[in-house]
């Protein structure tokens, strides 16, 4: 129970951002009035005399000016950009590896003729799952069920084309879009990028047109997937009016199989597991479901620290794989706040920014360290958010670093313990959660933040225009389990 002053603030402050997100309407009101009672006064007579004394020219600038002014506005403006709909890869049984077969699998590996892989790391590994959020149905590429696994290319590929070409097959028949109107294409997968690369294989498959503008992203890490959305929008504003963009992203898993045993560089192995998303983009807002209003990326790879946290390397022995830094948690929440900072002013309603300054400047001329900083409730700019679903840890340090509750964090959370890390597409699969539970209304506001190497943190902000007409999709045949209760630790 608090004190019964604060009480009576938390009681104050539904008034307080009525009136101050109000302000405008709040203001001009009694403005209104006055001069309405003024004209009243003054009579139809007087009027008409104050209107004679005018110049032509007077009355010519208070008609042109706001209409040249609103012209300029609408010409230079961005063109909107909308989501038509996406469509995320949906795991197959025969890939799913529950615990005892992963561990098992690992045990195996030691082995295997060149893996360095021991009993030690199996049981470090052991602790690491029971750990991790995830669930008995996450699933692996099928190259991963042999011993050794495959990691070759041709598994490799296989695995691309298995992922890539079932998510978009299913956005295609979700749109009844034609492969030959879609004008651009952008796909993003950090740790595989053949020759040719995935955009020629999705336009050789597909029988796009030649003049389709294409680019395939590389090593930009888990956040890709909305680098990818921002990258898409740009090459919209300058394409015919109309115009579609098809975005996929993925991680192909097969060739990232660490068989080493630096302990860094283990903790890829048990969170990251397939998955990818397909969504297309459009100027047009026929059929759109959603309107993509804002997209921020914050980089701090200029400090070493942040640069190395998240770096694929080989180990003493020569075994390639990710070093995941045990400062990854604080260098994420330094980018977090970073992209905070940018994002608040552009979405924030005028009540929250007003408290955040206060604070700011309470801290700044009382030099008081006991003033803490205003934490902006972003609950009153977003109704869904989307986090990106990069293991246990992650999810907890944004839900204490926002002031999220453990609902506004379920999909995130769900997510985890469904598909595991699907790395840039893991929104993706959160975004399907959401509107599978039937949680999706016209007119929510929907934040996705992703996290990735370099070190980035980048947010979407998506406006729903339509809800979604079915429960198609990832979740179909297990919304009904979700959500579950996931312990601290998993006995198995």
């Amino acid at each position: 129970m608090g004190s019964p002053a604060a009480e009576q603030l938390r009681q104050l402050k539904p008034l307080y951002q009525h009136v101050v997100n109000n302000f405008v309407a709040v203001l001009a009101a009694p403005v209104a009035v006055a001069a309405a009672v003024a004209a009243a006064r003054a009579g139809p007579d007087e009027l008409l005399a104050r209107l004679h004394g005018l110049r032509a020219a007077h009355v010519l600038l208070a008609v042109l000016v706001p209409a040249a002014a609103a012209a300029l506005y609408f010409l230079l403006r961005p063109r909107p950009v909308y989501m038509v709909d996406y469509a995320c890869f949906r795991t197959r049984p025969n890939c799913r590896v529950p615990f005892a077969t992963f561990l098992e699998h690992a045990k195996l590996v030691t082995f295997v003729e060149g893996a360095s892989i021991d009993e030690r790391s199996v049981r470090f590994m052991t602790r690491l799952l029971e750990r991790s959020g995830l669930g008995e149905e996450t699933c692996l590429p099928p190259a991963h069920h042999y011993i050794p696994p495959y990691r070759n290319m041709e598994a490799s590929r296989a695995e691309v084309e298995l992922v890539i070409f079932s998510a978009i097959d299913d956005l295609l028949a979700k749109t009844g879009i034609s492969p030959a109107a879609i004008d651009i294409l952008v796909v993003n997968c950090s740790l595989f990028a053949p020759i040719p690369s995935f955009t020629d294989m999705i336009i050789r498959k597909y029988g796009m047109r030649p003049d389709i503008k294409n680019v395939h992203l590389s090593g930009m890490g888990c956040s890709a997937g909305l680098v990818s959305v921002g990258l898409a929008r740009n090459y919209l504003q300058v394409a015919p009016k109309g115009a579609h963009a098809l975005v996929v992203s993925t991680e192909t898993i097969t060739p990232n199989y660490y068989v080493g045993k630096e302990r860094a560089m283990l903790l890829p192995n048990c969170l990251f597991r397939m998955g990818g998303a397909a969504v297309l983009l459009s100027t047009s807002r026929s059929r759109a479901r959603f309107r993509l209003a804002r997209v921020v990326r914050t980089l701090t790879g200029a400090q070493d620290s942040a640069y190395r946290c998240v770096f694929q390397e080989e180990d003493g022995e020569g075994h390639r794989g990710i070093n995941l830094s045990k400062d990854l948690m604080t260098i994420a929440g330094d980018a977090l706040k970073a992209n905070i900072t940018a994002i608040g002013p552009l979405v924030l309603p005028a009540s929250e920014q007003l408290l955040f300054a206060l604070s700011f400047i309470a801290r700044r001329v009382l030099s008081n360290r006991r003033v803490k900083p205003y934490l902006p409730d972003f609950r009153t700019a977003f109704e869904h958010f989307c986090i990106h679903a990069g293991g246990r840890a992650v999810i907890d340090e944004l839900q204490r670093s926002l002031g999220l509750s453990d609902q506004d964090v379920e999909a995130s959370r769900m997510a985890l313990h469904r598909f595991g890390n699907t790395s840039s597409s893991s929104v993706w699969y959160e975004l399907a959660y959401v509107e599978a539970k039937g949680r999706m209304r016209k007119g929510d506001r929907v934040w996705m933040i992703g996290f990735g190497s370099g070190f980035k943190c980048n947010s979407a902000a998506w406006e729903c225009i339509a809800p979604p007409r079915s429960a198609e999709g990832p979740w179909e045949e297990s919304i009904c389990r979700y959500p579950v209760d996931i312990p601290e630790v998993l006995k198995h």
